[in-house]
């Protein structure tokens, strides 16, 4: 069954079906929707209204399922601990870093369709295309159906929350603290701002002793010098740095 539905499609789309079978064990019932919530809006086309259809409404959908999916999760794994533990632990898995790199583990980055003449383009993109593909399992699927592929198929496998319990998220901190005992001198710059209709996008890169290291995106500053200070505690090999 599963091969005639992939022998009737593009070679596109079977590609598609089958990266969603991989990290999310099931074959959609409404492929559009997964193709829409690969879209992104570099390469998308206006439609009949002027509107340019791409995933961003999806996006929009799967980022509030997404969240209330591992709320749910988290509720339920930790019955003792108050709102603002469950708040905390809840925003270091869904943060943009977090699912950027999680998007790209599981192979969102074979199948998102954006405009690849931008160089940095796909590696700030993939979160929020696989928020968008989660908006696309909710509504092919259902709110339960969904739950349990984010818990089982992205959660559970790819998080270690006892790590992410113990762990200081703050990386520009971690990297400033490392620099003082290792006598370098570290700074932060904002190198570019991109406007586009609806967000900015910030590109922050880390310079020690006047060397650029790690390069970070972020829809604003603080985020964006985050991630650059990631990148660059993974470069150089020093994550334990308290």
């Amino acid at each position: 069954m599963v091969w005639k539905i992939l022998r009737s499609k593009s070679e596109s789309d079977t590609k598609l079906i089958a990266a969603i079978r991989n990290f999310a064990g099931f074959t959609p019932s409404n492929l559009e929707l997964y193709r829409l919530a690969t879209l992104h809006s570099s390469i998308a086309k206006p439609n009949s209204k002027g509107l340019k259809d791409s995933n961003e409404r999806l996006e929009y959908l799967g980022d509030a399922i997404l969240g209330a999916a591992v709320a749910d999760y988290l509720f339920k794994k930790f019955p003792y601990k108050d709102e603002g533990f469950l708040t905390e632990i809840r925003s270091r898995i869904v943060n943009r870093e977090a699912l950027n790199l999680l998007a790209r583990k599981i192979g969102i980055g074979n199948i998102v369709q954006f405009d690849n003449k931008n160089l940095h383009l796909q590696q700030v993109i993939l979160g929020n295309t696989l928020e968008a593909i989660v908006g696309a399992v909710y509504l092919d699927k259902g709110y339960l159906r969904c739950k349990k592929f984010v818990i089982d198929k992205l959660i559970a496998p790819n998080y270690d929350l006892d790590e992410i319990v113990n762990s200081n998220s703050n990386h520009k901190s971690k990297l400033i603290e490392w620099s003082q005992r290792e006598g370098k001198i570290i700074r932060f710059e904002i190198v570019e701002v991109k406007k586009s209709k609806n967000r900015k996008e910030f590109t922050a890169q880390v310079m020690i002793d006047n060397e650029a290291k790690g390069t970070g995106y972020g829809n604003n500053k603080k985020k964006a010098e985050q991630d650059a200070a990631f990148k660059t505690i993974e470069l150089l090999q020093i994550q334990n740095t308290e």
